[in-house]
């Protein structure tokens, strides 16, 4: 039963490891997709491409911006699931 827990905390701190790492490039990326999607809607421009440049600027700002932060928080979870692993073993 114990076992059952510690697997189920351990699936759910990675959901939210997952989710705090790849949400801020998904949002932005949405949030730049929506704004440049109204533009092109306003002004009657349908070029599929226009998107492009302007999402792949945004998520590299985000990673420039957060991704120490997205690394170390990375970091600090595989240290957490090798000592884990290492208890398990032992």
């Amino acid at each position: 039963m114990q076992e059952e827990a510690n697997l189920l905390a351990l699936a759910d701190r990675t959901l939210w490891v997952t989710a705090l790492i790849v949400g801020p490039v998904l949002l932005s990326a949405l949030l730049v997709g929506l704004v440049v999607g109204i533009i092109q809607a306003a002004t009657s421009v349908n070029e599929q491409t226009l998107t492009f440049v302007p999402k792949l600027a945004i998520v590299a700002v985000v990673f420039v911006v957060l991704g120490g932060t997205m690394m170390a928080l990375l970091g600090d979870f595989l240290r957490e699931i090798f000592a884990q692993i290492a208890l398990v073993a032992a």
